[in-house]
């Protein structure tokens, strides 16, 4: 199985739920900037968006985007537990995929992470932060994680979390987030990926800066 990743986006989520699963993997870091591979291939033709993640499985099958991904290894390893097999929590957990993808990922931080947004869009992003963050605080001060154990959600809230430090939004509002982040830190599987993904993203800047 290959994930093909950049440090810190949202393919973190997925380096998570391996760890979390065992899973043997190989990770692939790709050049969101260039589109370019390790090898110097065109990342394009892996993915046509250029965007990450992509998972290659072990049957050769391509499969993109985040929410789909972080469900597809939570069903190829259902002894880690990483979602609702059945009932209701299913559902509960592809709303709050959708709710990360879409109010938080898409809404909040990608403008506002886009060095070519323009003012404007970076501020009406910004405004919508409070309610959905309001919403996250009322949901997790009353829990430890957003189902009633750890799932591939959190791994995904997890990563969006992260991004608030790199647009200058301070969670000290929302104490329940703050406190959800620090929980999650203490897992093996995030810190292991967190701790990597950071070097590597870290190292990325300063060869942009030569």
């Amino acid at each position: 199985m290959d994930l093909y990743f950049a440090p810190l986006a949202c393919s973190l989520a997925t380096r998570i739920a391996l760890y979390e699963a065992g899973a043997d993997a190989r990770y692939i870091q790709v050049d969101t900037h260039a589109k370019r591979l390790p090898d110097g291939g065109d990342y394009y033709a892996i993915n046509p968006m250029g965007l990450v993640p992509m998972l290659r499985t072990d049957e050769g099958e391509l499969l993109s985007e985040n929410t789909a991904v972080l469900q597809y290894v939570a069903e190829r390893f259902p002894d880690a537990k990483l979602a609702p097999l059945a009932g209701f929590g299913r559902h509960r957990l592809r709303q709050w995929l959708g709710f990360i993808g879409t109010e938080l990922h898409k809404a909040v931080f990608v403008p506002q992470l886009e060095r070519t947004s323009p003012p404007g869009a970076k501020s009406y992003a910004r405004d919508k932060a409070t309610l959905r963050l309001d919403l996250l605080q009322d949901h997790l001060a009353g829990q430890d994680y957003l189902l009633d154990d750890f799932s591939v959600a959190d791994a995904y809230l997890f990563v969006a979390l992260n991004w608030s430090a790199a647009v200058d939004l301070d969670l000290a509002p929302w104490p329940a987030l703050v406190a959800y982040r620090r929980r999650l830190l203490q897992r093996d599987s995030v810190q292991r990926a967190f701790h990597e993904e950071l070097e590597l993203y870290q190292a990325e800047q300063a060869r942009a800066a030569r």
